[in-house]
C-alpha cells in the first residue's frame, strides 16, 4: 500500500514540508525532510513534536520558516484533512 503524502506548495527552499494522510486524525501540522532527517511540527501553535537528525539550529531556522508560511501551512492541511 503506498502512503499519500501531500506536499506543501510554494515554500522555497531545502526542505520538503508535507502531510502523512492517516495523519489528519490528530491537530494540524506538517512534516519537514532534508535528505534522510526528517521532523514533525504542531502548526496551531508552532512546536516541534518530533524531531529525527536535524541539529538545534537548523530547527529554529525550519520553525521560522513555517511561521513565515504558516498560512499556507494551514490552508494546505485544511484542503487536505478537511
Amino acid at each position: 500500500m503506498a502512503l499519500h503524502m501531500p506536499t506543501v506548495r510554494g515554500i522555497p527552499g531545502p526542505y520538503r514540508f508535507f502531510f502523512y494522510s492517516f495523519d489528519c486524525n490528530e491537530p494540524p501540522h506538517v512534516h519537514v525532510r532534508r535528505e534522510r532527517m526528517v521532523c514533525k511540527f504542531w502548526i496551531e501553535p508552532v512546536a516541534l513534536v518530533q524531531n529525527h537528525g536535524f541539529p538545534a539550529q537548523e530547527l529554529n531556522q525550519i520553525r521560522t520558516i513555517i511561521r513565515s508560511n504558516v498560512r499556507v501551512i494551514q490552508d494546505a492541511w485544511h484542503e487536505h484533512c478537511g
